[in-house]
């Protein structure tokens, strides 16, 4: 007996010695492939420097091989030079030095696309649609937006010469002289109080972002009007975790998990809690998700999710569970690169593509549905890992038809509202602001239908029928008639389409016009009154027991039921009878 334990131990032990030695013969051939690979690259680049017939372009060409090297990793780990650190700080703080306008870029030139609000460049009267002509001594007037915004952006403090053409009014060419600042992007853009909701939007996750959000807070407590909370997340890319935690630590108890980060090492699992005392530990929450949620959005939502505490409303989010972090490395460059995963309360990973297997094509693979994990918030319900969150309510938010995403994209609804401002001083404020049948018929004259393009489906299907119809023999005299009847039935007419589609134009026509008088909060105010997936978080919100059946919590009626049924077990177990 002893000598087989002696035997099944010496057995584990080589077994064990055996695996230490694969693993350690698999790094050194890993670090061998890597060393080999490494001075192959370098002997490349000194031969072409030496013996090239022509010049090198050294930082341009060792650029694309590094952007090479990562497009072999994820998207998220990128190399940033001294020139594009400004970005990232962009990122991190929601800060970058400036004059504080959006700039759109329009058949190769650069348009002021809407100022922000208090900026210096609001200040100085620069408008939405303005053409920019020069930036000091540099005319830029046929030069793209990344240029012009190079030229605009500087150290706080310093002053900029900006030249524009404005359209729809008598002196069209005016010059300001602007003065730089440091420019803070808010994340929390709008809030309201509508009806007994209380309305938050939240656009990314900087290290501001807590104390915006708990300002808004705070008045929504102080409000005896608000008996629920809407937390919208839609279209926020993310950002930082901290900020994300510290925003869930208002309607968590101090001291709950939030997340835990694993990383290559596992000995170095990092687990975060709520820090606070929750502002709002009870009242009804619901948090607005779509497929632009991602990253430490997800974190806030899955969290609030995972806890039973929120309604998650809307459509399935992106699924970004990779957590980055950044290197210094030699001459002022940075590397931000992808050092981790993060685990929400209930333990799943939301991560929607796999990077380590690609597709023949080099695509990321996305994890099907079939072979994503069960996982269990905390009342019990069944919530699943990959392919991001999935909503408690699902909203469709509809598909753009061709013709509305025409209208927006070549700019016919952006000048109409440009050419709106400049002929109307003032606005109603945007919340009740609407589209009378007298602005909408005003728009559609504002369309040359010569140069509005869209995609005219039955005209296309008709013409492939007549040349089908040719191909195969069918074509004759009565044929063709049949099909020229057709061909006129099913002509389009832009003024009709353009009446089929008021509902869907609207909403960006409005919100538009909205933003040339209220810009970013004007723009939300406005969609906000025609909002289905506020509507639907509304609807659940202010019903206590299909909010309760959602989150699977037990209502009043069902704790008494069950309470009876409890009473009377015990009533026959000690033979006692009722009076």
């Amino acid at each position: 007996m002893i000598k087989k334990s002696y035997r099944l131990f010496g057995a584990a032990v080589i077994a064990s010695l055996a695996a230490g030695s694969f693993f350690v013969s698999a790094q050194q051939s890993h670090d061998s492939a890597l060393g080999r690979n490494l001075t192959t690259f370098n002997s490349i680049v000194k031969e072409l420097e030496m013996n090239y017939v022509d010049s090198l372009k050294p930082d341009e060409s060792i650029r694309k091989a590094i952007d090479a090297l990562l497009s072999t990793v994820d998207p998220y780990t990128e190399y940033y030079n001294s020139d594009d650190q400004e970005q990232l700080q962009r990122m991190t703080t929601g800060e970058f030095g400036g004059i504080g306008s959006y700039i759109m870029q329009r058949d190769g030139s650069s348009y002021i696309s809407g100022p922000m609000e208090g900026a210096p460049a609001q200040r100085a009267g620069l408008k939405a649609g303005d053409h920019i002509l020069r930036v000091d001594t540099t005319d830029v007037s046929k030069k793209g937006s990344n240029e012009v915004t190079k030229l605009l952006r500087g150290q706080a403090g310093t002053t900029v010469n900006v030249t524009v053409a404005r359209p729809y009014v008598q002196d069209s060419i005016i010059s300001v002289s602007i003065e730089r600042a440091k420019i803070q992007e808010q994340s929390v853009p709008y809030s309201a109080v509508k009806g007994n909701t209380g309305y938050i939007r939240i656009t990314s996750f900087i290290d501001k972002t807590p104390q915006e959000v708990s300002d808004v807070l705070e008045g929504f407590k102080a409000n005896p009007e608000v008996k629920n909370i809407v937390i919208d997340l839609r279209g926020n890319g993310g950002g930082l975790v901290e900020s994300a935690v510290e925003v869930v630590g208002n309607f968590l108890p101090k001291g709950t998990e939030v997340l835990r980060m694993k990383y290559k090492d596992a000995a170095q699992e990092k687990v975060y809690k709520t820090t606070r005392t929750p502002l709002f530990p009870d009242i009804p929450l619901a948090v607005l998700i779509d497929g632009a949620t991602a990253s430490a959005s997800e974190i806030t939502a899955g969290a609030l999710q995972d806890y039973d505490r929120a309604v998650l409303v809307g459509s399935r989010s992106f699924g970004k569970g990779l957590v980055q972090s950044t290197r210094p490395l030699p001459y002022s460059g940075v590397l931000k690169l992808t050092v981790g995963k993060y685990y929400i309360p209930s333990g799943r990973l939301v991560q929607a593509l796999d990077y380590s297997h690609r597709n023949p094509d080099g695509s990321a693979a996305r994890v099907p549905d079939s072979l994503t994990n069960v996982y269990h918030t905390k009342a019990g319900r069944e919530v699943r890992d990959g392919g991001g969150l999935r909503p408690d309510s699902t909203v469709e938010w509809g598909k753009v038809n061709r013709l509305v995403y025409n209208a927006v994209s070549d700019n016919w609804i952006f000048d109409y509202a440009t050419r709106y401002a400049a002929e109307h001083p003032e606005l109603v404020p945007a919340e009740e602001f609407e589209i009378s049948d007298d602005l909408y018929a005003d728009f559609k004259k504002s369309i040359d239908p010569e140069r509005f393009k869209y995609d005219k489906a039955c005209e296309e299907m008709v013409k492939a029928l007549r040349e089908t119809a040719e191909a195969e023999g069918y074509m004759n005299d009565e044929t063709k008639a049949q099909i020229d009847t057709l061909a006129k039935l099913l002509t389009h007419n832009l003024d009709h389409d353009l009446d089929t589609h008021r509902k869907e134009i609207e909403e960006y026509l409005g919100s538009e016009i909205a933003s040339r008088y209220y810009y970013d909060r004007g723009k939300i105010g406005y969609e906000l009154n025609r909002d289905k997936g506020f509507d639907k978080a509304v609807e659940i919100l202010n019903n206590p027991s299909l909010y309760n059946e959602i989150l699977g919590k037990k209502t009043s009626k069902t704790a008494e039921k069950a309470k009876a049924v409890a009473k009377s077990t015990t009533s026959k177990a000690t033979g006692k009878k009722k009076k």
